[in-house]
């Protein structure tokens, strides 16, 4: 009998924990892991006392056409790294790894695309959390270090006013 990779085994968990999501275009879960210890864990889904979109039966950036990776602002729901951090301090979770699995809500097909918008990534970097690792098919997946994140945010924003600098 073979083992698991360590990975997988936490991406398995973290999949487990998509089942409690709520939303209804994409379904998350995220374990944050330290040492070999599950510190925390999180789903999407909306605020405690709000109600989910599941349970209204209508997403809102659905109703409004809005793309994939746009207008979060509109969305009920907290993201599965967000509410994963907020459930662990942030002593526990330094040089962790925040584990990630994405699903299509009504298909059930694993987001081969999977990533972290911009704002979780921001909390993963003030987590103090070293990577992040996303499942892409059933037993791969891609380890990113966070100090990736932590270099792309520092880059211009091709959205700043005024040219971005080495640009005309």
């Amino acid at each position: 009998m073979s083992r698991i990779s360590k990975e997988n085994y936490y991406l398995d968990i973290a999949e487990t924990v998509l089942e409690r999501a709520t939303c209804l275009r994409r379904v998350y879960g995220a374990i944050i892991v330290k040492n070999d210890e599950i510190i925390s864990t999180g789903y999407n889904g909306a605020p405690r006392g709000r109600k989910n979109c599941v349970d209204m039966g209508y997403c809102t950036r659905e109703m409004a056409q809005v793309p994939r990776g746009e207008r979060y602002e509109l969305c009920r729901s907290v993201h599965a790294e967000a509410n994963a951090i907020i459930s662990a301090a942030r002593r526990d979770m330094v040089g962790g790894t925040l584990y990630l699995v994405g699903r299509d809500a009504r298909t059930g097909e694993l987001l081969h695309d999977a990533t972290s918008c911009s704002m979780c990534r921001r909390q993963v970097i003030n987590a103090g959390l070293d990577r992040v690792v996303i499942r892409r098919t059933e037993t791969e997946f891609t380890s990113v270090p966070v100090t990736d994140w932590v270099a792309e945010d520092d880059l211009p924003s091709l959205d700043a006013p005024g040219p971005a600098p080495g640009r005309p």
